[in-house]
């Protein structure tokens, strides 16, 4: 294809006990517009005019999936827009990593799988969580064992999402340092059956066991809250006006609500004075993942 756009819908991980193992594919999206032309070209809005394009996040990661197949990727003109905000723990560099996989499997003509495509965003990544929504689309259970990633797909989940993005960002880094390198034996015991429980409920349709299990997620929010501004405030309220629970989203500072269908607005109306400085808006899951259409 001479011209082509790729979409990647951001992600929602973690889902409290579902630490580095669960994600949620949600509505808001990394567009590109790829055109060849006689030479490279990033029109973006995270990507100052005169930088070189060879420093752009996504043209790098074409170029290293290109050279594992020995191919070169013909020069092209690329608009970005997007509606994932940066370092926000919405799955931002996912959606950009599985684009530029896209890019290299259009450009190169790779004719990569799935899994492939797979196999490499998490082997860039480290985990699957954010990456294989992104790619794949509804909530994805997956794990990363021994360099082979497996995965189960959850599309049919009768609920909505509400998103509370702070203008402060929180990089994944910064998040991480505050997590123990070890967990009791006791303490992961029962983390683990927590994160179980929650997937089962997800499972069964029983969103108010799945909300309970969320919050009590012993493996990453304990350590990350204090970084979360309003983290007891969003979780008290939201309850308050029905929602099965609250979560960091992926190592935050966003938090997302997981509220009954057709209730994401009601929840968004109460939280307009509460929280003034914030964005919050509803979200849906996105059941398809990453689109490709020739334009």
């Amino acid at each position: 294809m001479t011209s082509f756009m790729i979409r990647v819908p951001a992600s929602s991980a973690n889902i409290g006990p579902g630490f580095d193992s669960l994600g949620l594919a949600v509505n808001l999206y990394l567009t590109l517009e790829v055109t060849k032309q006689d030479k490279w070209e990033f029109i973006s809005p995270s990507f100052a005019p005169g930088t070189p394009f060879e420093e752009h996040f996504i043209y790098k990661i074409a170029k290293q999936v290109a050279d594992q197949h020995g191919k070169t990727l013909s020069p092209c003109l690329v608009k970005e827009t997007t509606s994932v905000p940066l370092a926000r723990g919405l799955g931002s560099s996912a959606a950009a990593i599985i684009a530029g996989i896209e890019i290299a499997d259009q450009l190169g003509e790779l004719k990569l799988t799935s899994e492939e495509k797979l196999g490499y965003a998490t082997a860039i990544e480290g985990h699957p969580d954010n990456v294989a929504p992104a790619l794949l689309g509804g909530l994805i259970v997956s794990t990363y064992v021994d360099n082979e990633v497996d995965w189960l797909k959850i599309s049919d989940l009768d609920l909505e999402l509400v998103a509370y993005i702070p203008k402060v960002e929180l990089k994944t880094e910064a998040a991480r340092n505050v997590l123990p390198e070890q967990y009791l034996n006791h303490d992961a015991a029962l983390a683990s059956g927590i994160s179980n429980l929650t997937i089962a409920a997800l499972l069964q349709g029983n969103y108010g066991l799945a909300g309970k299990m969320m919050e009590k997620d012993l493996f990453h929010e304990p350590y990350r809250k204090s970084l979360i501004p309003n983290y007891d405030l969003i979780k008290r309220q939201a309850k308050e006006h029905g929602a099965y629970g609250s979560v960091i989203s992926g190592a935050g500072p966003t938090m997302v609500s997981f509220v009954p269908n057709g209730k994401s607005e009601h929840l968004v109306q109460q939280f307009k004075d509460v929280l003034p400085d914030y964005q919050v808006i509803p979200l849906k899951m996105d059941a398809d993942g990453l689109k490709v259409e020739q334009i």
